[in-house]
């Protein structure tokens, strides 16, 4: 299952339409790179549950930290825990 625009809205407690369209491209955005680091479809039938935590968690991340770089902070390349939820799902080859 993808994540839906509304549930993405509930996860970052937003309740206005104003950033419909970018909220939209950051769960595709997120969904993508889920897909291609697992190697497994986000939209299956059959995707773990833990896909679903890791878009929203991606897509949040891409919708509050906008820019590549950040100043006066600590900056993390990917939220917490989001490779753990991700990696006993990936397909590995070499």
């Amino acid at each position: 299952m993808t994540i839906s625009l509304a549930n993405l809205k509930a996860h970052l407690n937003i309740t206005t339409d104003d950033d419909d369209d970018l909220l939209q491209d950051k769960i595709d955005a997120a969904s993508q790179w889920i897909a291609k680091y697992t190697g497994v479809p986000v939209d299956a039938p059959d995707t773990p549950a833990p896909f679903d935590e890791a878009t929203r968690q991606l897509a949040a991340h891409l919708y509050e930290n906008r820019e590549a770089t950040m100043v006066g902070v600590t900056a993390q390349l990917l939220p917490l825990g989001l490779l753990d939820l991700l990696n006993p799902y990936r397909e590995w080859a070499f």
